[in-house]
């Protein structure tokens, strides 16, 4: 490799610029430690296992996948039953074609209507309907008690309150999602009822279905 060096040109091997690169790299890299790394695969394994059975439960028993639960759940706790399609976005942490996609499948349930912002000709605004409503109010109490089951029910009353600070933490240096990015809190395409997303974002209601629109969002990966 030819490299301009105070106006010389000098032949620098390829193996030195790579063992540079190795030590460079070697130095600003923080590897994990093997028990930070033990504590990240647990984690990255409980999400999975958790949304799993989380998604797998309102899919079997209500035919709702989890995703679209959330969306129901967002609406549901706004003055209205509605938001922006933006601001729904934001909430269910889902990239705008996602959530689009999504509030389309339910429109054709009869659970969203999409109507346009009277401010902004183009923004529109997803409300939740009374049919919404009854779906969510109805998939409730299997869903919680699925939460319960798969992780409020596993932890004491100290870990509880150790996983919110956790996962609070966690939040707050986690910054916006890039549209169309996966992971947690991601949506899928379709509500395949044979495939269980594992990775959706958690809500769970804590209230009997007739006050549904109560319901709280807890948010664990």
């Amino acid at each position: 490799m030819l490299k301009h060096y105070h106006g010389e040109r000098r032949f620098v091997k390829r193996s030195t610029i790579a063992r540079y690169a190795v030590r460079v790299s070697t130095q600003e890299t923080r590897w994990l430690t093997a028990e930070e790394q033990r504590a990240w695969r647990a984690l990255l394994t409980a999400c999975q296992t958790l949304f799993s059975a989380v998604d797998a439960q309102l899919l079997h028993d209500a035919k709702i996948p989890h995703g679209y639960y959330e969306i129901l759940v967002r609406l549901s706790e706004t003055p209205g039953r509605a938001l922006r399609m933006t601001q729904l976005a934001e909430a269910s942490t889902s990239s705008k074609s996602r959530l689009s996609h999504a509030v389309a499948r339910m429109e054709e349930r009869g659970w969203v209507r999409r109507t346009d912002c009277p401010t902004d000709r183009r923004g529109q605004i997803a409300q939740l309907t009374d049919e919404g409503f009854a779906a969510l109010a109805a998939a409730a109490p299997g869903h919680v008690e699925q939460v319960r089951r798969s992780l409020i029910d596993q932890l004491t009353a100290e870990q509880i309150e150790q996983l919110r600070e956790i996962s609070e933490a966690i939040i707050a240096v986690g910054g916006p999602m890039p549209a169309g990015a996966g992971g947690c809190g991601s949506m899928r395409d379709e509500e395949d009822p044979s495939q269980a997303d594992a990775c959706d974002t958690e809500s769970a209601c804590s209230t009997e279905p007739a006050q549904a629109d109560a319901c709280h969002t807890e948010s664990a990966c």
